[in-house]
């Protein structure tokens, strides 16, 4: 390809982003949806976040986990045990990403 194409490309496909992305901020009034489509928009955020979540947890390069040692697991369930503790989506973070990296460096899994 060319510097003009490669160059081109880019242009058009930061339009497509543009246009796609700021489709609902055009129209003057809200736009009408059913309230069934209303309410299945509010678990799309926690669905994304699962389906990405859930393959890195019980995959490695593309083959189901096989061992029970790996930190991943572990990470998951301290992060969850957290959570439902206190509620607070920084500590999940930090004490699931904490366990995870104890385990990983401190035990060598």
């Amino acid at each position: 390809m060319s510097a003009l194409e490669i160059f081109l490309t880019t242009c058009g496909m930061a339009v497509i982003a543009f246009v796609c992305r700021s489709f609902f901020l055009w129209p003057d009034q809200e736009l009408p949806m059913p309230r069934w489509l209303r309410e299945g928009l509010r678990y799309a955020p926690t669905a994304a976040l699962a389906a990405v979540v859930a393959p890195e947890l019980v995959m490695t390069q593309g083959h189901l986990i096989d061992t029970l040692r790996d930190p991943r697991i572990f990470g998951a369930l301290a992060g969850l045990a957290f959570y439902a503790w206190r509620r607070s989506l920084f500590g999940t973070i930090v004490c699931g990403t904490g366990v995870m990296l104890a385990l990983r460096f401190g035990l060598g899994w």
